[in-house]
Parts: C-alpha cells; structure tokens; sequence
C-alpha cells in the first residue's frame, strides 16, 4: 500500500499468525547477505513478507540450473530502496531488478534501464490476473512482472462495535455517513485513521474518486495531461473527505495517529474505533498483535460504498498490485536470458502460489483457487482474491504511481485538507502544478 517508509505497510501482507511478528522484524533489522549461487545471473531480494517464497523459489532454480545459476543479495526495505538507486544510476543494477513499478519503472524505461519483457515473458503472463500486469506496463509494452502478493485496500470493521449499535456494513456513502453520529454517541471512533503517518489519507481520495469518476481521472493525472487534476470527480473526493471529518468520522487525535506502530488498527482490536479503511496487509498484523480477537471473528471486511450519481464500476479496487522483478539492461545477453527464463519457469508456478498462500498472502496468480481452499485463513485470502481477480481496475496507489517529488506534494497538500486547512480548491491548483 504506498511508497513512504513505514515497516508494516512494507510488509506487502505479511506472514499470517505466529510467522507474521517474526517476519515484521526481519523486514527492519536483518542484514543483507549473498548466496554463493555463481556468477549468472544476480538478483536483489527484500527481507520480511515473502521472503521464503523468493528463498525457495530461488533454491528451486539453482538446484536444477547448475550451470546457470541467480545469485541473491538480501536487504531491507530501506537499506534495498538506498542502494538499488545508485546501482541502477551507475550501471550495476543486478539482473533480476526488485522494484514497486509505477513512476520509478517509467523512469526506469525513460533511461532504457529495463529491458522490454512483452514477448520473451509471455509463458508467465499467462499465470497472472490481467490486472495485476498494468502496472508493469509503459506505453503498452511489459517492463515488469509481479512477483508476490496483491495487497489490496479493504474496509475492515468491529463486529462487536456494530453489533452494539444494532448497525450492518454501509454499503453506500450515504448509509456511512448515516452511521457516524451513531458511533459516536455509543463511544466509539466512527473511523480510525493513522493522519501522523499521512499514506493512509490517500485510500480515501483513492476510493472516493474511483467510486465517483472511475479509474480513468487518475490515469489522466499519470500521463501528465494539462490541469488533470481538475477532474470533478477528484473536486468531489476531497469535499466528501472533508464532510466525513466535519461529522466526527475520524475523532479528534487522528491527526496523531501513528501507522507504523499499529495504533491504528489498536483502536479497532481495543474496543476503541469502528471501522478502519486499510490494506490487506493489516490483517497479519491483527493477528500479531490481538489474537485473542481474531480468533472470536471480532474482524470483518467489505467493500469500499458506492457513491450517488457516481460512475466508477464498484468491482474497481485500490491498493499495491504486488512488487514487481523487472530485468536490468545493463547485465549480459546470457544473464539477461537466465533471468527470463526463471520468470518464465517459476514465477507462480504450483510451489510459488503454494509457498504465498501458507505465507497467509493474495497470490498474483490466475489459478490459486484450490490453494486459498486448503488455507488456514481460506474465507480470508478467497475474499481478497476474488476482489483481485475480479476487479474492473486495480489502481496502484497514488503515490507509487506519481513521482517521488508529485507524491510528496500530494501527501503535504492531503493532509491538509484532512486537517480542514486547505479547500479543494486549492488543493487542485496545488496538484496541478506538479504536472
């Protein structure tokens, strides 16, 4: 869900249960490390979520490939996102090139780092939801392929805070609006929301403009078109924003909510807040940290509403489509060809869609079904599964698409209008800008 560096959002879904606490320390403290694998190819793994997916899948490769071999180097995410800038800057980018596709992949094929994937991949695109390969895309042709989880943004609720107020899941804006004041007066915060780490602020406008507009505003603001961001539709997303915090959606420390600790989703397990708009990557964390409320189904999970008069399809969905391997341009023909052929080998293969379903994770992959079945957590991952598989439109989260410099622009000016110290208005003027 979202390119700032906050640990458990860059957990991509996590390991599910006893793995997950394990796994969401291993994202930030452990050190890099190089397998003897050979001098093939090379490829640069992060640490944390489905680590062992990547370690078993490489292991499978090299096992049957002796003489053509992928060496792996291992980081965190943020040590990963430091050194992997300066490699590519330099030329010395490993083969296999882990990144999050959006504004960094067209940078990428600006620079003709990447190499064009469209024809040489295409025994592995056919093992991946369609959707989930846009991302990957620039102009039509495939720089980079999925290569874990689908991280899709959910509306998780507290059955018990429902239950007390006598209410159902919303399923218009209208009805969610309907149910702040009743929250409230019974004592809960309608909405938990984590506004210090600003990230989570943009599922809404995300949500909102899809529901009102469609995916296609947003499209019009990647390809840079003149004043893109005065799409009504976006003008409409922040007035409703600004209308659920004027009602008390949020209560009143929002603003000092922290993400990356779980204070958030704390308020939800707690007894504190309602519902929570957040990735799917939050339920391994609820796992961790509440299991005694997990395990008496206290957490449910819905659709984002429709809005009135909207025009999106409601089968649309925001979030992380996955992390994507692209290959490096700089690297050999025979290194080039080894990192091809292992995509086309392993990437969703039986094992790899086996190895991330057991993680607890939405696989990327058309043919998981029977898989999510033999799960621990089936009613789960088939929910967020068939949200992926089914989706009109899979919008990668906005600042994952934008660049690094619009994204931090968005993220400022966002927070703002969450705070009610900016209008719409010029907020658009602001955005508009960037492009």
């Amino acid at each position: 869900m979202y390119q700032l560096k906050i640990s458990r959002r860059q957990m991509t879904g996590g390991m599910l249960a006893a793995g997950a606490a394990g796994l969401l320390a291993a994202c930030g403290n452990r050190p890099g490390s190089t397998s003897s694998a050979g001098n093939g190819a090379t490829a640069w793994v992060l640490t944390g979520g489905p680590e062992q997916t990547f370690r078993d899948s490489f292991e499978r490769w090299n096992s049957a490939h002796t003489d053509r071999q992928i060496a792996t180097e291992w980081f965190a995410n943020d040590a990963y996102k430091e050194k992997i800038r300066t490699a590519v800057g330099a030329g010395n980018a490993p083969t296999l090139l882990y990144n999050w596709a959006g504004g960094t992949l067209a940078d990428y094929v600006a620079n003709e780092q990447v190499v064009d994937l469209t024809e040489t991949t295409a025994a592995a695109q056919e093992r991946i939801v369609p959707s989930l390969l846009d991302p990957g895309k620039i102009d039509g042709k495939v720089y980079a392929l999925p290569n874990n989880n689908a991280q899709p943004v959910m509306l998780y609720y507290s059955k018990p805070a429902f239950e007390a107020i006598g209410a159902q899941p919303p399923t218009t804006w209208d009805e969610l609006l309907e149910l702040v004041p009743e929250f409230t007066a019974a004592g809960y915060i309608p909405f938990a929301e984590a506004g210090s780490s600003q990230w989570p602020y943009l599922m809404w406008i995300e949500y909102l403009t899809d529901r009102i507009g469609g995916a296609e505003p947003f499209a019009r603001i990647v390809a840079g078109e003149k004043d893109a961001w005065s799409d009504p539709a976006i003008t409409g997303a922040l007035e409703k924003i600004q209308e659920l915090v004027r009602a008390g959606g949020f209560g009143n420390s929002y603003g000092s909510v922290d993400a990356d600790s779980g204070a958030d989703i704390a308020l939800i397990h707690t007894g504190k807040a309602a519902m929570i708009l957040q990735g799917s990557w939050v339920y391994a964390n609820f796992l961790t940290d509440a299991p005694d409320f997990m395990s008496d189904g206290n957490l449910g999970y819905m659709d984002f509403p429709s809005v009135a008069g909207g025009t999106g399809d409601l089968s649309n969905i925001v979030g992380n489509p996955a992390n994507y391997w692209s290959v490096a341009s700089n690297g050999s023909q025979e290194a080039q060809q080894i990192a091809i052929d292992y995509l086309n080998e392993e990437l969703y293969n039986e094992a790899y869609i086996e190895a991330l379903v057991t993680g607890g994770t939405i696989p990327a992959a058309l043919d998981a079904d029977d898989a999510i079945a033999a799960s621990e957590h089936a009613e789960y991952l088939a929910y967020g599964y068939d949200m992926v598989k089914n989706a009109g439109s899979f919008t990668q989260s906005w600042d994952q698409a934008l660049s690094s410099a619009a994204a931090q622009e968005l993220l400022t000016n966002l927070s703002q209008i969450f705070l009610l110290q900016l209008e719409p208005e010029q907020f658009v003027a602001n955005m508009n800008a960037t492009l």
